[in-house]
């Protein structure tokens, strides 16, 4: 009985939205890895007959998607540092020091996730236009950081919050200033969420479009922007667009699959205190 009910409750849902999640990413995968000949062929076969990187082949050496990579690459990396930058300040005070208007502060970092990100869209273009920074990393990464920083210093004062203040008062006993303390114990300690804060700037930057199609044009262009290149008013290049698909997939997977236990740590890490 219990078994069963374990297969209905936890077994089969999750199954469930396994195979939602992943048979787009798989057939996409094989579409990829078909020669153009088998991309037209009706019916279609679930494999292909032949396995071919002709089309990652012909996209890296026939198009730019090597420099939107580079572009993007630059971008969340930068949106990543920035982030961090800020948040781990930010998320100390907020955990540790009492300041008036704490409490009005932090809700209004979390208000600002509330508003659809299109409202800053304008008021970003008209800046970043008025400053001469349009179509430029910067112009990106301070774009990115406008969205990513409230939940990134909630997730992180979370964290910190968790950390026993009896390290503080040990460390201020023995001599410790304010800045020895936050980077001798606290930043050691917050590793796990400092992972998972990072890779969540970096997949948030490397996946957003709006801000890179309104921020940025030719000389600085994402790999979401440039995926509208392979779909044509009258024609879709397949081929091409799975491959690249493919390869926009691949940095946050495996960044996903090689921080997973310090992401799960750093997520759960502010759930409990004590």
């Amino acid at each position: 009985m219990k078994t069963a009910r374990r297969i209905l409750a936890t077994d089969l849902p999750v199954a469930a939205i396994l195979v939602f999640a992943l048979v787009p990413w798989v057939w996409m995968l094989l579409t990829s890895l078909r020669p153009e000949a088998e991309l037209t062929r009706a019916p279609v076969h679930l494999f292909p007959d032949v396995i071919s990187l002709a089309n990652h082949i012909e996209l890296l050496r026939r198009t730019s998607f090597a420099e939107n990579l580079r572009d993007s690459l630059i971008v969340a990396l930068g949106a990543v540092s920035l982030g961090l930058l800020l948040s781990l300040p930010a998320a100390y005070a907020f955990a540790r020091l009492r300041f008036r208007g704490h409490g009005a502060l932090k809700t209004g970092f979390l208000m600002v996730n509330m508003f659809p990100v299109v409202l800053l869209i304008l008021p970003l273009f008209v800046l970043m236009k008025s400053l001469g920074l349009l179509d430029t990393y910067f112009a990106l990464i301070m774009g990115h950081a406008t969205f990513t920083l409230p939940f990134a210093i909630w997730l992180m004062s979370g964290y910190v919050a968790a950390i026993p203040p009896e390290l503080d008062e040990a460390a201020m006993i023995d001599g410790a200033t304010r800045l020895q303390l936050f980077v001798r114990v606290l930043l050691p300690l917050a590793t796990p969420g400092m992972v998972a804060v990072g890779i969540y700037l970096f997949i948030a930057s490397w996946n957003e479009y709006l801000f890179a199609l309104m921020l940025a044009g030719r000389n600085v262009r994402t790999v979401t922007v440039a995926l509208q290149m392979f779909i044509g008013e009258n024609e879709i290049h397949w081929g091409l667009l799975t491959a690249a698909g493919t390869l926009v997939a691949l940095p946050a997977t495996a960044l996903f699959l090689i921080a997973q236990k310090h992401l799960a740590a750093g997520l759960t890490g502010g759930a409990v205190k004590g």
